[in-house]
């Protein structure tokens, strides 16, 4: 089977030196790169010798044809969604070997920021990819298959969840369920509800997400 291939905007490192880390932003279900890479503006104090690139997902959306999906919602019982996930994984993990070997960066060294079904799929990513990558920081998202994760989970970055107590898209309950789901198997997470946010980013889970990062890379 032929993985596609994906690609989308950059922000070079604040720093002006070559990067020595890769952070990919995941961005969400109908949504495209470019309404993301602006988050990389905001996280690159963080990580000032990181390169930002957040590539569009690989199949055109189902219901907005000027957006992009990382894989299909019509059919949302478990088993699709699992599937679904599960591909969008190769294509996002190809997308990395592609990326770290023109930067000459190590896997180690690489980032996910996603948002909504960009995180559920950089949390597929993150625990069955070796070597560990560095961190995870998810917006309003969920871990797809909590319960297979015992079984399947082959790394344990660690993860920084935010998420919207009143989201209407992905229920705030995924927070926790998928938090519980990743400490049971030894992963550090940190968890940061979001009082009166829906479906969306604020500034204080980009600082949450911001000061992770900062402890993570330093």
């Amino acid at each position: 089977m032929t993985i596609p291939s994906i690609k989308g905007p950059i922000r070079k490192p604040l720093s002006g030196k070559a990067p020595k880390q890769l952070a990919i932003l995941l961005h969400g279900w109908g949504a495209d790169g470019a309404n993301l890479i602006d988050l990389a503006d905001m996280f690159a104090p963080s990580l000032p010798d990181a390169l930002f690139v957040a590539p569009n997902a690989p199949d055109q959306c189902e219901v907005n044809p000027f957006g992009y999906q990382w894989f299909s919602l019509m059919d949302r019982q478990p088993q699709h969604m699992l599937e679904g996930v599960r591909k969008a994984a190769e294509v996002v993990n190809q997308f990395i070997d592609e990326q770290t070997k023109a930067l000459g960066i190590d896997g180690s060294n690489v980032i996910l920021i996603g948002f909504s079904q960009g995180t559920m799929t950089a949390l597929q990513v993150a625990m069955h990819r070796k070597p560990a990558i560095l961190a995870v920081v998810g917006f309003s998202g969920s871990l797809i298959g909590p319960e297979i994760i015992p079984g399947t989970i082959q790394a344990k970055p660690p993860i920084c969840l935010i998420h919207g107590e009143v989201d209407d898209v992905v229920p705030y309950a995924a927070l926790k369920q998928a938090t519980d789901a990743l400490k049971n198997c030894g992963v550090a997470v940190e968890s940061h509800p979001r009082p009166f946010l829906g479906h969306s980013i604020d500034m204080d889970g980009i600082k949450a997400g911001s000061e992770f990062l900062r402890r993570i890379a330093a």
